[in-house]
């Protein structure tokens, strides 16, 4: 089964964070707004209780291309790019030897880089992928290479390699349901589907 084409006009969605270190008991929004635009998507992601803010861009076939974090200033604190082989470089040119062979990008913090692997993957039900991964801690504004688990189980039901929010070295398999989009709606203790969306 091939999940929905966003609309061209765009799409929004947004998620309630989770997080019982608020002393009172408040639940950020994470936030995605999808703008078509030049043959591809970019998502601008907020990042609830970071306040940071990531535009990530990907291909029509959902393929990433570009990853920039925002936190304090006008200027990226993040930039980085990839040629779609598994290649990736900085802003400067520099070349991330260190990510060589990631398709993916882990956004720390956001269930939406999820949603574009489950979006750009072929898996059938009861097949799963690793697949290496270049994840981004927005906090520590570190990028390290990991390998990351995606399994569908279901139409609409996935299995997956999340990471912590509080110690990006921990992982844990979960499992989501998505909508017609292929766009996660819960993640278990994290993630809560804010109805209307952003």
């Amino acid at each position: 089964m091939i999940y929905r084409a966003l609309p061209a006009s765009g799409h929004d969605v947004s998620w309630d964070v989770v997080n019982p270190n608020l002393a009172d008991g408040g639940r950020p929004l994470s936030t995605v707004k999808f703008r078509w635009e030049n043959e591809g998507w970019t998502l601008d992601c907020g990042l609830g209780p970071q306040r940071s803010q990531v535009a990530i861009r990907v291909s029509a076939q959902w393929g990433i291309q570009q990853v920039l974090l925002f936190r304090d200033l006008d200027d990226p604190d993040l930039w980085l790019a990839t040629d779609g082989s598994g290649r990736w470089g900085e802003v400067n040119g520099a070349h991330r030897t260190d990510l060589d062979g990631c398709h993916l990008v882990a956004i720390v913090g956001s269930p939406i880089t999820h949603c574009i692997a489950i979006r750009q993957l072929p898996l059938e039900v009861g097949h799963g992928a690793d697949i290496k991964t270049a994840i981004v801690d927005p906090e520590k504004l570190s990028v390290v290479a990991g390998t990351m688990r995606f399994e569908r189980i279901a139409e609409h039901r996935w299995r997956y390699t999340r990471i912590s929010p509080v110690d990006s070295t921990l992982q844990e398999l979960i499992e989501v349901d998505v909508d017609e989009f292929g766009l996660v709606l819960d993640e278990p203790e994290q993630f809560i589907r804010a109805r209307g969306d952003a």
